[in-house]
């Protein structure tokens, strides 16, 4: 089984969960994915997060989607989405995932929990349920989970829980949440935990230099994420500022909330990594308009980034 060390670093990409027209899982998408994502350089795969449809899964299909990456992956690590309104479900498939080869589980706050205590008593009572050898990564993500987690909250996470490994930021905004936590360790108040950032990478050029390792999120060209980490531990910031900028309007289009999902699946599909774009429902839809401002963002990508090909394959 991989596992995630404190010097983490690049990108772990979030894959999204392939259906087919009839809405079940898509092996063969799932195996185009998987490979062209060790082809361009992720170092771990993140399945079953929010972006992966995770909560329209039967239990048993998660466990069976997680089992067949973790196989196709191979050697890169695989972080498995377990959040669950109860501990018993959690607990579950946590176990499972890793008996399987997972390398973490990753864990969002309910939207119950509205102080400091209850977020820092979620996490400590989620561990001691799944099992202090379960490695968790801390999803931050306020926008979506409504959970203000600040950084002394993050702090009292990591000094609690040994079997926490990993942050996932995505905090909007969260520059001053990363310098924050980096001074901590610098200061030898904090051991040091992997941070990755999220948000479809709309502010992962500065991240980077704020201190962040990688990113965990997704995006239909995710080369341009690998891409972007490889310039920024080089410290070439011009050249990782211009390449990142010739993808901004796309990466910003992508991440509208609501429809987000549906314009990725879609760009994925144009580039021959899915098979269909379809969602479970409920699920968004593009509308004739949006495709075409889709294709319009496609074709400036292409222009203005040599480096990218729309065919992956």
């Amino acid at each position: 089984m991989a596992h995630i060390g404190p010097d983490a670093s690049g990108v772990f990409i979030i894959a999204p969960t392939p259906f087919d027209e009839s809405g079940q899982i898509c092996w063969t998408s799932t195996d185009r994915l998987v490979d062209y994502y060790a082809t361009i350089g992720v170092r771990g795969i993140t399945i079953l997060g929010m972006m992966g449809e995770a909560a329209k899964l039967e239990p048993q299909e998660s466990l069976d989607f997680a089992r067949h990456v973790v196989r196709r992956a191979g050697s890169l690590p695989v972080i498995v989405g377990v959040s669950a309104p109860g501990f018993a479900v959690m607990r579950t498939l946590a176990r499972a995932v890793v008996d399987l080869g997972a390398a973490a589980v990753m864990i969002a706050p309910p939207s119950t929990c509205r102080t400091d205590d209850q977020i820092v008593t979620f996490y400590r009572q989620a561990s001691a349920a799944m099992g202090a050898d379960i490695p968790f990564v801390i999803q931050d993500y306020p926008l979506a989970s409504g959970v203000i987690m600040s950084t002394t909250v993050i702090e009292r996470i990591i000094t609690d829980n040994a079997a926490c490994v990993m942050l996932k930021a995505e905090d909007w905004p969260g520059l001053e949440k990363i310098s924050t936590l980096r001074r901590r360790e610098r200061e030898g108040a904090l051991r040091r935990v992997p941070i990755l950032c999220g948000n479809g990478g709309l502010f992962l050029d500065f991240e980077l230099l704020r201190g962040a390792d990688g990113a965990m999120t997704g995006y239909g060209f995710a080369e341009l994420l690998v891409r972007t980490c490889v310039l920024a531990a080089k410290g070439d910031r011009k050249t990782m500022h211009d390449l990142f900028d010739a993808h901004l309007p796309l990466i910003r289009y992508e991440q509208q909330p609501g429809v987000g999902l549906a314009i990725r699946k879609y760009i994925l599909k144009r580039r021959g990594l899915l098979v269909s774009d379809a969602q479970r429902t409920p699920r968004s839809g593009l509308s004739p308009e949006a495709r075409e401002e889709v294709e319009t963002l496609l074709a400036r990508v292409l222009e203005r980034d040599v480096g990218v090909r729309l065919s992956a394959g």
